[in-house]
């Protein structure tokens, strides 16, 4: 074998050697398309550029299969004389690599799309085309063959064990076909023997064993060769790797840097790496692939399986339909003849059931309505009873109060005659004596001795309203008679509102929308709160609008806060608790609440006027504040009536509102001049010409949010929108107040006169809707930013004006320490104190 292949490379390298030299120039530089050519083609571009000098020679010295020439193939190449081998290094390389590769030539692939080695798995090697002189060998070879085929029964003559020139170039098949071809000879081979043996048991028996064993024998053959490639592919590899160690060994010791023959390791390193990363790759594609085809073959039979399953379902379907017909025919026919005896019987007994049946409802339903009429007779009897007595009762109402209506009419004809003739002298005169019944029939309190003028009588008005304040002054009659009829009035109000939609039911709905989510600001809401909160949601509203401003002030405290404020105020001595004493009493004495020492709202007042004197020690307390927290206990409990007072001290207001000099109070005062200058330009001009300073009026207005200077009704509504918008609604109210009674205030005419009006004014006014609309209607606009602007303009003038009092003050004092006849004056603070 191996002087076989020595010779075939000998005359490899003749051929090359005899060439041309336009053909050996581009044989050692071949195109791209030549390179394809070459039995074994290496793709790399450093080989392909050499030139033909002593390097070229060394390089195809070691490389010769690279340069191997293409017309001398198989047996043609073994005939030729033994070539001189250059070195042993290079003999035992191309020995090995030549035999391994002729060797294999016979077991390629024949399509000419992809005509490589089957042992070769990268794309650096290929196969040659054979040339029409190798076809023509391979054909004679081929029909030699087939003749000593013939003679010896199969048997083969070839010296070698894969032969180059067996197969023809066209006719080229992979290993897989030439072994199932080898097995159809095998099968042929032994039909001449089943055909001479007739149909024996014997030689079947023989044959299947026969036959089983080639199968086994078959597939050791398959693995064999299956570990056979693998060995060749390993054994390519190492030649490779050994071929190229040697040649850029040689060529680059000449002088090339120790750093690029590194490189170039390094390089063929990473090129074998990333060869193998194919290789696994390609494996692993290839067994998904197959994965990827048995599941489709699996989903193909399941496929078939749920077919054949919906065919077998749908025939017992068809099946059990078929029998229930039968059975249900079968029925028919059984039920037929036996009722055609008993349907006339049947028909009559129905008959008498159903009439029976009939009447049994009939009777059950004449009962229940002889029940329900008897029960509405009675009900309608009481109801005539009831009326024909309501009715006894408002003709003798109307009976009395008409007799009392002409007594009355009387009396007031007979005053009416007396003032306009008098016939008697003042001291005398009857129309004293008139008045004076009057006035004692109107005030006279109502007894037990006159039971039946208590009954036709109404109590139009009770001594408290629902927020606990009198409406009736039990001191001084004449107060006491324009008490009771600013009572009917409101009642009247009330009874005439109540005709109308009511706004409870606007804020019924509102409240059931945000049942399940937390309150917002938005316009209905202010809306609904300038139009009034219901009582029995005030409690609730105000709660949520005093969260809503000192939401920042509570995330800061600690839980607690308030009665550990309270607690410290008890127990440590406070300088405001003495003033707060004094003024419990008197904040609100005309509210049952606030009455008496043993009232239940004077201890909760007391708590929170001390708790924020501790909280707030630069104020303590201010008269006023004491006002403020007895309105807002009302409707809060404790602590949430403390977080209102500081709502309304730290919050709403400008500071030193509160303060000892009431700074903040007296620019509020000046701004309200310019805003009624501005707003109400007749009456400002009006108080302007009699001198009037109405701020004296309107500065406890403002200092204490309007308690004690309105109605309560009314002061109620203006605490509603004041703890949702904050100090502007002040503002709009007082200028409301005025707009409100303009025309009145206008027709007076002296300084004393309007002064004495704008005494009482305020709670003759008692229709909130109207004084409502003014207020946020008749007024706007009204922007907050104006008020402010003012505010702060204002402010420096009245620290000035302080400071130049303060001035005097001291100047003051200093001249009464110098002279001797002012050291008995002393100045209003000195008095207070």
């Amino acid at each position: 074998m191996t002087y076989w292949l020595q010779e075939l490379q000998q005359k490899r390298w003749e051929y090359c050697n005899n060439l041309d030299a336009a053909k050996r120039d581009s044989r050692m530089s071949p195109t791209p398309s030549d390179l394809s050519k070459g039995l074994v083609a290496k793709d790399n571009p450093d080989l392909s550029i050499l030139s033909q000098n002593a390097s070229a020679e060394r390089a195809r010295n070691i490389l010769a299969v690279e340069t191997s020439p293409t017309d001398l193939v198989g047996e043609q190449a073994a005939s030729q004389p033994a070539p001189v081998q250059p070195s042993s290094i290079n003999f035992s390389l191309k020995q090995w690599s030549t035999e391994i590769k002729n060797s294999m030539s016979s077991l390629r692939k024949g399509n000419n799309e992809n005509r490589r080695s089957i042992f070769y798995t990268t794309e650096e090697w290929e196969m040659l085309d054979p040339t029409p002189k190798d076809l023509e060998d391979s054909m004679a070879l081929e029909e030699k063959r087939k003749h000593l085929a013939e003679g010896s029964k199969g048997l083969t003559s070839s010296a070698f064990p894969f032969d180059f020139g067996r197969i023809p170039h066209k006719t080229r098949r992979p290993l897989k076909d030439m072994i199932a071809s080898s097995k159809n000879r095998n099968s042929s081979d032994s039909s001449p023997t089943e055909w001479y043996a007739g149909n024996g048991n014997k030689l079947v028996s023989e044959l299947q064993l026969k036959y089983q064993s080639q199968q086994e024998e078959l597939e050791k053959l398959k693995k064999d060769l299956l570990s056979q490639k693998e060995l060749v592919r390993l054994l390519q590899q190492t030649v490779r790797s050994s071929q190229y160690d040697k040649y850029f060994a040689s060529r680059l010791c000449e002088g090339v840097p120790k750093d690029k023959l590194e490189l170039l390791h390094q390089k063929d390193d990473q090129i074998l790496g990333l060869n193998n990363q194919l290789e696994k790759l390609n494996l692993e594609k290839d067994n998904l692939q197959q994965e990827v085809k048995n599941l489709k073959c699996k989903v193909g039979e399941l496929n078939e399986q749920l077919g054949m399953l919906m065919e077998t379902i749908q025939a017992k379907d068809e099946v059990i339909m078929k029998l229930s017909h039968q059975l249900s025919e079968c029925e028919d026919s059984t039920s037929s003849q036996s009722g055609a005896v008993n349907t006339s019987m049947a028909a009559c007994t129905n008959k008498e059931l159903q009439e029976l049946d009939r009447l049994k409802d009939n009777l059950q339903g004449y009962k229940t309505q002889n029940k329900f009429l008897n029960k509405e007779i009675l009900e309608l009897s009481a109801l005539r009873r009831n009326a024909e007595a309501r009715e006894r009762e408002w003709q003798a109402k109307y009976t009395s109060l008409e007799a009392k209506l002409c007594q009355i009419e009387s009396k007031y004809l007979i005053l009416l005659q007396e003032m306009k003739n008098p016939v008697c002298s003042e001291e005398q005169s009857p129309a004293r004596e008139v008045i004076t019944q009057l006035l004692e029939d109107a005030l006279k309190a109502e007894t037990s001795e006159q039971p039946e003028q208590a009954f036709f009588k109404p109590h139009l008005v009770s001594e408290y309203d629902i927020y606990g304040f009198q409406t009736v002054p039990e001191d001084d009659d004449e107060e006491k008679l324009v008490a009771k009829s600013r009572a009917l009035d409101l009642r009247s109000l009330s009874l005439s509102e109540n005709r109308e939609i009511s706004t409870g039911v606007k804020w019924e709905n509102y409240l059931a929308s945000t049942m399940n989510r937390e309150m917002m600001r938005c316009v209905e809401l202010k809306n609904l709160i300038r139009s009034g909160i219901p009582h029995e949601h005030r409690s609730k509203i105000w709660k949520w609008c005093v969260n809503l401003h000192v939401k920042k002030f509570k995330d800061s405290t600690i839980p607690g806060y308030f009665q550990t404020l309270l607690q410290n105020a008890l127990e440590k001595q406070n300088p405001a608790s003495k003033q707060i004493e004094l003024d419990l009493l008197r904040t609100l004495p005309n509210n049952k609440h606030y009455s008496s020492p043993t009232s239940e709202g004077i201890q909760k007042l007391r708590n929170v006027l001390l708790a924020f004197s501790w909280r707030n020690p630069d104020i303590g307390y201010c008269q006023g504040l004491n006002r403020l927290v007895a309105i807002a206990l009302l409707y809060l409990e404790q602590e949430d009536a403390f977080w209102c007072l500081v709502t309304i001290v730290e919050v709403f207001m400008p500071r030193d509102y509160y303060t000892k000099t009431l700074l903040g109070s007296q620019v509020d005062q000046r701004v309200f001049k310019d805003l009624m200058s501005e707003k109400l330009p007749r009456l400002h001009a009006h108080f302007e010409q009699y001198k009037v300073d109405y701020t004296l009026i309107t500065f406890n207005w403002f200092l204490v949010v309007f308690v004690d200077s309105v109605v309560s009704d009314i002061l109620f509504k203006i605490w509603d929108s004041f703890l949702y918008e904050g100090p502007k609604v002040i503002f709009r109210f007082a200028l409301a107040l005025f707009k409100y009674k303009e025309e009145e205030i206008l027709k007076l005419q002296d300084s004393m006169s309007i002064f004495k009006y704008l005494r009482y004014f305020t709670r003759t006014i008692l229709d909130a809707r109207k004084l409502t609309g003014i207020a946020f209607g008749d007024l706007n606009p009204f922007p907050l930013r104006q008020i402010r602007n003012r505010r702060t303009y204002h402010l420096e003038k009245v620290r000035l004006e302080l400071t130049e009092l303060e001035a005097i003050r001291e100047d003051f004092l200093r001249e009464r320490e110098t002279c001797v006849e002012k050291r008995d004056l002393i100045s209003d603070d000195e008095e207070d104190s």
